[in-house]
């Protein structure tokens, strides 16, 4: 009876981790997008990444500086929304293409931004046109940043 007691433990001990590793990788293809009632530049940009094979998951706020600290993103990097997808934050209008590099190489970042609103990024710009003179930049753990791409 012991045997199957340790021997049932150890399966649901399996199944727990196999369950934790799931939640932390994420589903690569949602993005919880967090986002003001009223603002639709960050539906445009959701509508980007839905034309770029992503499902987007809108939660609306009244207190979006609450949400980004408490998801860690620093004010100073801060957009109008904010995703969270694959255990990366995505703040603000990155490109899809930014994203999906992102979840293929898995640096050990925060994750990406493109702090401020940038006129010719994706949200802020005509469906179609290439995003144009902004970066996007990559947010390490020690606060710092560089360059993820340039447009």
């Amino acid at each position: 009876m012991n045997a199957i007691k340790v021997g049932l433990g150890a399966i649901l001990m399996i199944s727990v981790g196999l369950f934790v590793a799931k939640i932390n990788e994420g589903d690569a293809t949602e993005v919880v997008m967090h986002k003001s009632a009223n603002c639709e530049c960050c539906s445009e940009w959701g509508a980007h990444m839905k034309d770029n094979g992503f499902t987007v998951v809108e939660k609306t706020h009244d207190n979006m500086s609450e949400i980004k600290r408490t998801l860690g993103m620093p004010e100073k990097l801060a957009s109008c929304h904010t995703g969270v997808i694959g255990g990366y934050l995505i703040e603000g209008h990155v490109p899809a293409a930014d994203v999906q590099r992102l979840l293929k190489e898995r640096p050990d970042i925060i994750g990406l931004t493109a702090p401020g609103m940038p006129m010719n990024s994706p949200g802020m710009q005509k469906k179609g046109q290439e995003p144009k003179g902004y970066d996007v930049l990559a947010l390490n753990h020690d606060g710092t940043t560089s360059v993820y791409a340039h447009y």
